[in-house]
């Protein structure tokens, strides 16, 4: 599955002379290899059109139209009036790109560059389309416009990034997406690799910009669609992920900002990461975490998780299918699992008959909701307990968490991470990096209760 897991490749250049004599191989090569859709961009009104062309005769080849930089002169009003009209007039235009400035090559003046990106974000938000930004040397700049024509409003990606963690971050604060191409995978770029690591998953994308730019293993050869996999294979390994958890984090990324292809609601209650299978039993929760992402979205790695209703313990058998194909089953999803405990029981119990490692992740305030110390009733089901600390005392815990319980709850969850030892073999306290949060202080407070810590990366879910 990881290898073959399907891919859109969001940035390429299929009009490109480079293709002219075996466009239609290139693409069949693409389709053969994984690679869902292909979205191809204008860079001046003829690409513009060519590209238009070639998404209408591709059921799987979309198209964006827009004049670049370097050709900034075609930006007047008769050009800016064609991009209007291609947009307008065909349903497989999906953005305005690729737009921006190139202060590296220069090959029109800034000036005329500036009024050709500032024009063009207009267009965008008249059109109500995502733009596709190209950035060379002009972080500042970039980032400046954008944020003065309220480019915000449509949203957009920053297409073959380059830039440093702090432009990544102020541009995904504005809705933007970061988009890796082929300079991932070169050896001398930890400095991009660096980037990837530090921002969330759920606001990147991957592409080919081909024919430029091929990976490392191809490095110097003409790049295509196919090749977009490379990118995606370096980008699951900075992450920590699987290729398959990447190509279903960036296809679901591309459908929120293109509307290209569908969203894959197949996993609501059996979803998996990496190689555990997590298991989302509730929505309900003790506490309501100001840094909780359900209530943006329910979307974790790529997976909808907003339950219609809790499922059976049958239901959830059924979506867990075979259990020892997984290295651990973990109760966990968008709400708090031990609020079902006897389900959770019954589960693990089920679980470890066919010898699965199982791990609960908790917001260790069971205790209070049943009234009783449950742990003992978890040992021999459960190997694991992953606790959510995230604060070194009640009151910076209550302004986080907001559990129901009040300012009492964070001494309740040091007394379950104090018992939890006894009964489960290994137990961890976590604690998410919120901004200003003491992680150090959490770590301290971890180790006096005598268990192992974790930090979790703000923002990063799953």
């Amino acid at each position: 599955m990881t290898e073959t897991a399907p891919l859109v490749d969001t940035h390429a250049h299929l009009d490109s002379n480079q293709f002219r004599d075996d466009r239609e191989e290139v693409i069949a090569r693409a389709i053969e290899g994984g690679i869902s859709h292909i979205l191809t961009i204008g860079c001046d009104l003829e690409s513009s059109r060519a590209s238009v062309e070639i998404a209408r005769s591709h059921p799987r080849v979309y198209a964006a139209v827009g004049i670049h930089p370097h050709d900034a002169a075609q930006a007047d009003p008769a050009g800016l009036q064609e991009i209007a009209s291609l947009v307008a007039e065909n349903d497989k235009v999906v953005a305005v790109g690729e737009i921006g400035l190139d202060f590296y090559r220069d090959r029109s003046p800034r000036p005329l560059q500036r009024e050709a990106f500032r024009r063009q974000i207009r267009l965008a938000r008249e059109a109500g389309k995502p733009i596709i930004v190209h950035d060379r040397d002009s972080h500042g700049e970039v980032l400046q416009i954008l944020q003065e024509e309220n480019a915000a409003e449509v949203g957009g990606v920053l297409h073959c990034f380059s830039g440093d963690i702090a432009l990544a971050r102020a541009c995904i604060g504005m809705g933007f997406y970061i988009s890796f191409a082929g300079p991932l995978t070169y050896p001398r770029n930890e400095a991009l690799r660096e980037v990837a690591r530090a921002i969330p998953a759920d606001h990147m994308l991957v592409e080919t910009d081909c024919p430029y730019l091929a990976p490392q293993p191809l490095r110097g050869k003409r790049n295509e669609p196919a090749h977009v996999r490379h990118t995606a294979r370096t980008l699951a390994e900075v992450k920590g992920l699987t290729v398959a958890d990447i190509a279903r984090i960036t296809n679901l990324n591309a459908h929120y900002l293109f509307g290209i292809g569908a969203v894959d609601q197949t996993a609501q209650i059996a979803y998996p990461i990496r190689n555990a299978l997590y298991l989302n039993i509730t929505n309900r929760c003790t506490n309501a975490c100001t840094f909780c992402a359900k209530f943006k979205d329910y979307t974790v790695k790529g997976h909808h998780l907003r339950l219609e209703k809790e499922p059976t313990v049958q239901e959830i058998k059924r979506a867990i299918g075979e259990p020892g194909d997984w290295e651990e089953i973990v109760f966990c999803g968008y709400g708090e699992p031990l609020l079902r405990l006897e389900l959770v029981k019954e589960l693990a119990a089920w679980l470890k008959e066919r010898g699965v490692r199982v791990r609960v992740n908790t917001d260790g305030q069971a205790n209070l909701v049943h009234g009783r110390n449950i742990l003992p009733e978890l040992a021999g089901l459960v190997d694991a307990v992953s606790v959510s600390l995230n604060a070194p005392d009640g009151e910076t815990y209550q302004r986080w968490c907001r559990s129901r319980f009040g300012v009492p709850a964070y001494e309740a969850v040091k007394e379950f991470l104090r018992l939890a030892g006894k009964h489960i073999p290994s137990v961890t306290a976590t604690a998410v990096t919120l901004p200003g949060l003491d992680i150090e202080a959490c770590r301290s407070v971890a180790k006096e209760l005598g268990v192992e810590f974790r930090e979790r990366e703000y923002n990063e879910v799953g």
